[in-house]
């Protein structure tokens, strides 16, 4: 499946990549836990994704900061997450625009790892 870049296919995105982190043994204990009501943390990651890629500026609010307050975060959760976000854009996506999905992901897992962490475990 190939779809454009647009908010709606910004949110078939991320409604499938959370289906898959819910249902991940790794990933899923964690999110679950500290996302007690998925819709609207969905719908803030369809903002955040829009302003990211599309420029919407329809995202206001502290990634890091929220990030920053999660318990029981380990490194390997952020190789885990990249994985099947990789995945899912891979499979949403042309080859061009997974990429900027990518590159924007991993810089993403990259500074909130190293602010965790005080170094990144992954390139």
């Amino acid at each position: 499946m190939t779809l454009p870049l647009t908010q709606e296919s910004i949110a078939t995105l991320v409604h499938e990549f959370y289906e898959g982190v819910r249902a991940d043994p790794e990933l899923g204990p964690v999110f679950n836990a500290a996302i007690g009501d998925w819709e609207p943390h969905l719908a803030r990651m369809v903002e955040f994704w829009s302003t990211t890629m599309l420029g919407t500026k329809s995202f206001q609010g502290n990634v890091y900061g929220k990030h920053m307050a999660l318990p029981g975060v380990q490194p390997q959760h952020f190789q885990r997450w990249l994985a099947l976000f990789q995945q899912t854009v891979d499979r949403l996506f042309e080859p061009a625009v997974a990429e900027e999905f990518r590159i924007v992901a991993s810089r993403i897992a990259q500074s909130l790892q190293y602010g965790f962490f005080g170094q990144v475990h992954f390139s």
